[in-house]
């Protein structure tokens, strides 16, 4: 995916950075970027990174190296990993969400400066202004989704993602709650879901560490509804013992799982009513959804 990138500056001196939602209508249509109004509940909280406006740059707070060198290695089953290193590190206070004092929540992740370039960066033109970003694809309502991975709070995510390690998202409000006071929409990664490349079920965390494509996590909301949000909070799934695990397909089905006793929580956080009481990491994964089927 093609993106316009953006120049601005940062303590580690030139940062090109990208802008995929505002919180504002009508801005994000002067910036032709995707409105998510839940962003704005982040205001206030430390999931915010105050920025200064000098022109048409934005001058950030907080930035990233991306020197170190991401690592992943496999455990018995895939997933969990049995070590993990991020390949990108937000300082303390970097955070891919960034207002300028307007009462504007941008999601602004920085993808390259001086100390390198975000594992996600396929290409980027300077001259140009514009950079190539990878994708994974996901599943919502019976659809294929594509989104960005920009930027996880926790290492486990950031690693296995190839996205930046952006502790202060933790801050974002609402872990386990759709509702309209949160920042947050739920993503459901399936840890143990059917294995095998050419298999046509197949889906899940474990799959995706042994190297069989994308994990095909369920999103909750996608861009155009008013609960979407890139701010994903990340409720894992594990099918029971006695299950037959298929491929699943939308929240709904998850909810009807969870209810059924089919499908377990992964995660040890809030209980997410929405999702039949599946429990919330919690975590966050900030996944920018960028195409629809």
């Amino acid at each position: 995916m093609t993106l316009p990138a953006f120049r601005g500056k940062s303590s580690r001196g030139e940062v090109w950075y990208i802008v995929t939602e505002s919180s504002n209508r009508a801005d994000a249509a002067r910036r032709g970027v995707i409105f998510a109004p839940k962003l704005r509940n982040a205001l206030g909280t430390g999931a915010v990174q105050k920025a200064t406006l000098a022109g048409d740059r934005l001058s950030f707070a907080g930035t990233v190296d991306f020197a170190p060198k991401t690592v992943v290695v496999p455990g018995d089953q895939g997933f969990p990993p049995a070590k993990v290193v991020p390949g990108a590190v937000g300082d303390a206070r970097y955070s891919p969400l960034v207002s300028t004092g307007d009462g504007i929540v941008l999601n602004a992740s920085q993808v390259a400066n001086a100390s390198g370039r975000s594992d996600g960066v396929v290409s980027l033109d300077k001259k140009r202004m514009l950079v190539t970003l990878k994708t994974l694809s996901g599943l919502f309502g019976g659809q294929t989704v594509h989104y960005l991975r920009t930027d996880a709070s926790v290492d486990v995510v950031a690693a296995l993602e190839g996205s930046t390690l952006a502790k202060n998202l933790d801050f974002a409000p609402g872990a386990g709650s759709n509702g309209p006071k949160s920042a947050r929409s739920a993503i459901i990664p399936i840890v143990n879901g059917p294995r095998g490349k050419a298999n046509p079920q197949r889906q899940g965390l474990q799959s995706a560490v042994l190297g069989e494509g994308s994990p095909l996590n369920i999103t909750q909301s996608i861009p155009g509804t008013p609960d979407y949000s890139p701010i994903w909070d990340v409720h894992p799934a594990v099918w029971n013992e006695s299950a037959a695990p298929t491929r699943l397909t939308s929240s709904a089905q998850v909810a009807a799982a969870v209810k059924a006793g089919r499908l377990g929580s992964g995660g040890a956080g809030p209980a997410n009513a929405s999702l039949g009481g599946l429990k919330a990491a919690p975590f966050i994964s900030n996944c920018p959804t960028v195409a629809i089927g």
